[in-house]
């Protein structure tokens, strides 16, 4: 007896609820509809790429209500020779191997999809990556996006650089050389010395020249290349804004970069926005 058809179907959400369609243009230069993520729904279940292969209730994920429901088609396979498939390909998907731009959530849905019912998702959510890229702004978000994405495969807030103190910075005790120096005090005399008449080491001028030029190639640079210093700027405040959604301890990872990111974007696009004005 053939097995009862099931109805395969797509949820397809908007990441940036509405932000990519109205400021893409200003911070891409080209228009960009949605920040596409999708689940599939089959066996009144969604399945859906996020840290590894999850399953919810259909309708029922933190990404709230879908903008538009895709009918796939239907598909006569047991559920339970589609979970079987399931455990087959998580090691393909897990928190490691997930990449924001090549192997992320819509290229799952694509793959379960065509097992289901053979038939691929639409292409302009599968095309999202290389429309971004295309961009003027994409070689410059790149970076950006490689850092969030180790940031997530971590599941830990980005660090902030720490002051790491030098020797000539830190008082240290030595108590060996306290005692040595203490009973050498008592028998010897020492002259005081004058700083002035002390030259600096050949060494210490170089190193002091050495750093005076690196900062002179630094403006140079800088100067050179502007679009890659509002890149490093960019990146940095995304950074910022994702430490500190991450400290409230309000959101998971992935929520608080889709956040920080959104924020980034509102505040670049009313900066683009009245500069046109």
């Amino acid at each position: 007896m053939a097995e009862e058809g099931h109805k395969v179907s797509l949820n397809v959400y908007d990441l940036s609820n509405g932000l990519a369609r109205q400021l893409s243009t200003s911070f891409l230069g080209k228009p960009i509809e949605a920040i596409w993520h999708t689940g599939v729904v089959v066996y009144g279940n969604e399945y859906f790429f996020g840290g590894g292969i999850q399953s919810t209730a259909a309708g029922a994920t933190q990404y709230g209500r879908p903008v538009r429901v895709v009918d796939l088609g239907v598909t006569h396979l047991p559920r339970e020779v589609f979970e079987d498939y399931l455990r087959d390909i998580a090691p393909r998907y897990t928190a490691e191997t997930y990449r924001l731009m090549s192997h992320n959530c819509n290229n799952f849905s694509n793959e379960v999809a065509q097992f289901l019912v053979g038939a691929a998702i639409p292409d302009y959510i599968l095309s999202l990556p290389n429309e971004v890229m295309s961009s003027p702004m994409g070689p410059l978000i790149m970076p950006m996006i490689q850092n969030l994405e180790a940031t997530l495969r971590n599941n830990t807030a980005p660090q902030t650089t720490q002051f790491v103190p030098t020797p000539a910075s830190v008082s240290v005790t030595r108590p060996a050389a306290a005692a040595v120096n203490k009973s050498t005090a008592s028998t010897t005399t020492t002259a005081p010395v004058s700083r002035a008449a002390v030259p600096d080491s050949p060494s210490k001028q170089e190193e002091e020249k050495k750093a005076e030029k690196e900062t002179q190639q630094k403006a140079k640079a800088t100067a050179a290349d502007p679009l890659g210093n509002m890149r490093g700027k960019v990146q940095e405040e995304v950074m910022k804004e994702f430490a500190a959604i991450m400290a409230s301890g309000t959101l998971r990872a992935s929520e608080a970069a889709a956040l920080a990111m959104r924020r980034v974007m509102e505040r670049h696009g009313d900066a683009t926005g009245m500069q046109q004005a």
